[in-house]
């Protein structure tokens, strides 16, 4: 896949910004969520439910949907957390100023430059962008033997028929058929 993972970010990490950069993506990739839907997460969305991890995500269409976190998110964002020390009601990705946070959440565009950047960093020059995330979530998860219907679920997608719009498995099938042909 060519996209940036948050693993790739591990060098960046050090930095609170570095670790709202890791967190970010690591949300959108193991989520299945929207850009909007995580910029628009506060503190509090990251909650607990019985003894697991939760995104509470405010969907498109004014829709509420909650995902168990993956456990990779969780520590991403737990230690975003921990050295920002954020309230509850605080915006959960927030713009940056001078290496220190705005208490402003991140707007769409903010969150394309960064990961633009921090793309180009890791030597990924391929086109990457929020929605990438979404799609190579989806994308890994059905490789993995997920199910189209458990997959449309955690994306909150209405139909099946979307969910699918985002697999790429069929892509690399059918360049291995195509090299079968041999003259």
């Amino acid at each position: 896949m060519n996209v940036l993972e948050p693993h790739q970010c591990a060098g960046i990490a050090h930095s609170l910004q570095g670790l709202r950069d890791r967190a970010l993506i690591g949300v959108m990739l193991f989520s299945f969520a929207r850009v909007s839907a995580v910029l628009g997460m506060k503190v509090s969305d990251f909650c607990e439910n019985g003894c697991r991890r939760w995104f509470r995500l405010l969907e498109k269409g004014g829709k509420h949907h909650e995902v168990p976190v993956h456990h990779k998110a969780q520590d991403y964002v737990a230690e975003y957390l921990e050295k920002a020390g954020f309230q509850p009601n605080n915006p959960l990705f927030q713009t940056f100023h001078k290496k220190q946070p705005t208490g402003r959440p991140m707007s769409r565009s903010e969150a394309y430059r960064m990961i633009r950047r921090r793309a180009l960093d890791a030597g990924i020059f391929a086109p990457v962008c929020c929605h990438s995330f979404r799609a190579t979530g989806i994308t890994v998860y059905l490789e993995n033997n997920g199910t189209l219907e458990t997959a449309q679920k955690i994306a909150a997608h209405e139909s099946p028929r979307t969910t699918k719009l985002y697999d790429r498995t069929d892509d690399r099938l059918t360049l291995d058929e195509i090299e079968r042909i041999s003259v």
